[in-house]
C-alpha cells in the first residue's frame, strides 16, 4: 500500500428506504422535505456516507474496518438521481473524502485514517450498557427539556449475516464478500447510521439532518450476533435557526468487546424555511 494514493467510486444516488410521511425520520420522504424546501426526499446521511467504503478500502485496506477512523461534514443534501462521486485522496498516514455531485461541489467532505484518530480520547465511552426495550411512551427532546452529559437508553440490535449481505448489496450496492457469507463484517455504513436510532430510543423527535459523524472503529464487528448500541447525550444547542444535538456512542458485541465508539451531531429541530 502506498503513501500517496486516489480511489473513487460513483453512484448513482436512490432513496434508501420508504418515500412516506410516516416513516421514523419523515425529512426522507418527498412530502415533508418539502415543507423545508428541498427539490426531493433527503437521502439519509450514514447510507451516504458508507458508498465512500470501497474507495476507502481500496487506499488504506480491510484494517481500516478495525482499526481506522473517518470524520466527515454533510455539506449538501444528496438526492434520488444524484449523480455522487466518493473520492478518496491518501497522502501519508490521512485520506482526504469528498463526495461530490455532478457539479463538482461536495456534498460530504472530511477526513479518514489508520490507527486512533486524534480526536478519540474526547469521545464518552458509554456507561449504561445493558440493553433495554424502548418504552411505549417517550420524552419530547426540546432545547429546554435535552439533557447534559447524560446516559441514554441502550439499544439491542440484532444483526445476522443475512441482514449484513443485505445491507451490503441494497443500501449500498457494494458486493464486496467482506459483507457478506461466513464471517461476514458489519457494513461501516451500517455503523454510522446506529446513532439516529439510539437517539430515539430515548426521545421523540421530529424531522432530523445528519450533520457529523466521528467514527473510530476499534475491534472486528461481526454479523451474526445481537450488537448493543449505548451512549451519552452530551448538549444541545442552538445554531443558526436549528436546533443541534451530540451525542456519543459505542457499538458493543455481545459478548462487551467495544467495535466501534462514535461521535453524532444532528439537526433534531429543523429551521422553517422563510416564507
Amino acid at each position: 500500500m502506498t503513501a500517496t494514493a486516489t480511489a473513487e467510486r460513483t453512484i448513482l444516488a436512490f432513496l434508501d428506504g420508504e418515500d412516506s410521511p410516516t416513516i421514523s425520520n419523515p425529512i426522507h420522504s418527498t412530502e415533508v422535505a418539502s415543507q423545508y424546501g428541498f427539490r426531493a426526499a433527503l437521502v439519509g446521511g450514514g447510507t451516504v456516507y458508507g458508498w465512500f467504503t470501497p474507495a476507502v478500502l481500496e487506499v488504506f485496506g480491510e484494517r481500516w474496518l478495525s482499526d481506522g477512523w473517518a470524520d466527515v461534514r454533510f455539506r449538501r443534501p444528496v438526492f434520488p438521481g444524484d449523480l455522487m462521486t466518493a473520492r478518496v485522496e491518501r497522502e501519508g498516514d490521512e485520506a482526504a473524502l469528498k463526495m461530490l455531485n455532478a457539479d463538482g461541489a461536495a456534498a460530504i467532505e472530511g477526513t479518514a485514517g489508520m490507527g486512533k484518530a486524534a480526536w478519540f480520547g474526547e469521545l464518552t465511552e458509554a456507561r449504561r450498557r445493558d440493553a433495554e426495550v424502548r418504552p411505549e411512551t417517550l420524552p419530547i427532546l426540546t432545547l429546554e427539556t435535552a439533557p447534559e452529559m447524560a446516559d441514554l437508553r441502550p439499544m439491542p440490535l440484532p444483526f445476522t449475516v443475512e441482514d449484513a449481505a443485505t445491507y451490503a448489496r441494497e443500501k449500498q450496492k457494494d458486493e464486496s464478500a467482506l459483507f457478506a457469507g461466513p464471517g461476514a463484517l458489519v457494513h461501516p455504513g451500517w455503523i454510522a447510521a446506529r446513532m439516529t436510532p439510539l437517539l430515539k430510543h430515548s426521545f421523540e423527535y421530529g424531522p432530523s439532518i445528519h450533520i457529523r459523524t466521528q467514527v473510530q472503529h476499534l475491534a472486528p464487528a461481526k454479523a451474526g450476533q445481537t450488537f448493543t448500541v449505548a451512549g451519552t447525550f452530551l448538549r444541545a444547542y442552538e445554531q443558526n435557526g436549528h436546533h443541534v444535538a451530540e451525542l456519543d456512542g459505542s457499538l458493543l458485541a455481545d459478548d462487551g468487546t467495544e467495535c466501534a465508539r462514535l461521535r453524532h451531531t444532528t439537526i433534531f429541530r429543523i429551521r422553517p424555511p422563510k416564507a
